[in-house]
């Protein structure tokens, strides 16, 4: 089992940055792949950035690419999503995942999930 837990989240204005935070309890953190995702309302969850378990290999939505970075501590049990440049339409709740298939871009390829954290971008 993992339990998953985001931080980070809040209000930006267009153009600003933001660094979320997802931490992983348990000691097979490092054996996990992330991902991270994004839902707004009324919308389906969608696929943002995923790492590999080592955290050498990283993969990116069209949407966010150059724009935001994901990366991992595996000594912390950490995985973070730096975002830069942010625009309105990248408001949403935003969920981290873990799951044992690198660089899945699909919610049903992963395994745990957090309880989600919001950000809201201002124009």
């Amino acid at each position: 089992q993992v339990q998953l837990v985001e931080s980070g989240g809040g209000l930006v204005q267009a153009g600003g940055s933001l660094r979320l935070s997802c931490a992983a309890s348990g000691r097979t953190f490092s054996t996990y792949a992330m991902g991270w995702f994004r839902q707004a309302p009324g919308k389906e969850r969608e696929f943002v950035a995923a790492i590999s378990n080592t955290g050498s290999v990283t993969y990116y939505a069209d949407s966010v690419k150059g724009r935001f970075t994901i990366s991992r501590d595996n000594a912390k049990n950490t995985v973070y999503l730096q975002m830069n440049s942010l625009k309105p339409e990248d408001t949403a709740v935003y969920y981290c995942a873990a799951g044992k298939i690198e660089l899945a871009t699909t919610t049903a390829e992963y395994d745990y999930w957090g309880q989600g954290t919001q950000i809201t971008v201002s124009s």
